[in-house]
């Protein structure tokens, strides 16, 4: 593991941007599908999750490009230095994309419906508008968060190489 740098915040930035490009597709999918009554699978669409976990590496592994400083503390509530076990975070990674089975299906009764049973219900999508709409804000607020943090790092890299050719 190379020691952490500008390039690395760069790198968990840009994962993080990925992460949430996949995850506004797959909001955008549900909201494309919230009508679908029949899939190939036959039934109803069911809602999709993006699953996302950190990716992280041993602090140990950081432990010789860190300057060597001697934490003392100077009251009992101050958090002593991270033990070697620690890890600390590279980003994040699409662990994969789930299916919502914890949230039922809507009924509608509409016995004119093709997909309607024999009482008259058709079974709808979990999927719920107003919810996927605040995820997609969510999710765009977190990539241009994303985004700002890989620009600050690009323009500290770039002030860098001009201090150093001066």
């Amino acid at each position: 593991m190379r020691p952490a740098s500008l390039m690395t915040s760069m790198e968990i930035s840009a994962t993080g941007m990925i992460a949430q490009r996949i995850r506004m597709n797959v909001i955008s999918s549900n909201i494309a599908n919230a009508e679908t009554t029949r899939t190939k699978k036959g039934g109803p669409y069911r809602r999709k999750e993006v699953v996302l976990a950190e990716k992280s590496v041993p602090f140990r592994v950081l432990l010789p490009y860190t300057p060597k400083v001697k934490l003392e503390r100077t009251q009992r509530r101050h958090i002593k230095s991270p033990p070697y076990g620690v890890e600390i975070g590279d980003g994040v990674e699409v662990k994969g994309i789930i299916e919502d089975t914890k949230t039922p299906l809507k009924l509608v009764y509409d016995p004119d419906h093709p997909d309607a049973d024999k009482n008259g219900y058709v079974r709808y999508p979990n999927v719920d508008i107003v919810k996927e709409m605040v995820d997609m804000l969510i999710a765009a607020r977190a990539y241009e968060a994303n985004l700002a943090a890989f620009n600050t790092a690009k323009h500290m890299a770039l002030q860098t190489l001009t201090i150093l050719r001066a």
